[in-house]
């Protein structure tokens, strides 16, 4: 036992960044809103547009419980998911990534720092994002949604981000665009950068605790050499 704890402390840190998919890689976010829109009239229930956006970035279980309250049919979430799912799917081939997507997963990865997916999609949507994203050569790990026990903003899929990676809280650094994202990260004291570009405004996203904000994937590699990336792959550089 003894000799399997010195080798854990004697591993070289890590530094890693964790990066959401739908909104922040991924331009994604009104399809996903309007697929649950379609699955939730199938059911009976005509929810505004503007509702469901604004929970996008939970996980399904968590969005139909904060949309449709307590007193529900919950024998229904399971098939609202379902036919959120199969709509979504027809919206595939015209999903694209966002300007710069790839680009900044490979900056990240060039600068020494180890990029991991932490999407609480399924695993054939994430696989689906992966091929739109076309940066699989920098990515070192990914989760989806069966990887977590518990969806946004429980911490859970960025705790098994992490472990995937064989990252530390400490030294890493979450991309998110939504405040669910920004609120799973401090769960576990994890800085969050937020992107705008999912349609939640950059003044929620710094409300929520994000410590940098940009409009898009573009500006934020702009403005890389100033920002927390830069700084967690300038501390991966000391020796």
């Amino acid at each position: 036992m003894t000799g399997s704890a010195s080798s854990t402390d004697d591993r070289p840190t890590r530094h890693g960044v964790l990066f959401d998919v739908d909104g922040t890689l991924v331009d994604s976010n009104y399809q996903h809103t309007l697929a649950w829109w379609q699955a939730f009239r199938r059911f009976g229930h005509d929810l505004p547009m503007a509702e469901i956006h604004r929970a996008i970035g939970m996980g399904g279980d968590k969005l139909v419980a904060h949309l449709l309250g307590d007193d529900r049919d919950t024998e229904q979430d399971g098939e609202l998911d379902a036919t959120r799912s199969a709509v979504f799917s027809t919206f595939w081939p015209g999903l694209r990534s966002f300007e710069g997507a790839g680009e900044l997963l490979r900056r990240c990865a060039d600068d020494g720092l180890t990029v991991v997916l932490a999407s609480s999609a399924s695993h054939q949507e994430l696989a689906v994002s992966r091929g739109i994203i076309g940066a699989d050569e920098a990515i070192s790990a990914a989760t989806s949604s069966g990887d977590a026990e518990n969806s946004k903003p429980d911490p859970d899929i960025l705790q098994a981000a992490l472990t995937a990676g064989g990252l530390d809280a400490e030294n890493t650094v979450f991309v998110g665009d939504s405040v669910w994202d920004v609120l799973a990260a401090s769960e576990l004291g994890i800085p969050t950068v937020g992107l705008a570009s999912g349609g939640t405004s950059a003044a929620e996203l710094r409300e929520a605790g994000a410590v940098e904000v940009h409009k898009d994937i573009r500006a934020l590699l702009t403005a890389f050499d100033d920002g927390a990336l830069h700084r967690l792959a300038a501390a991966d550089a000391k020796p």
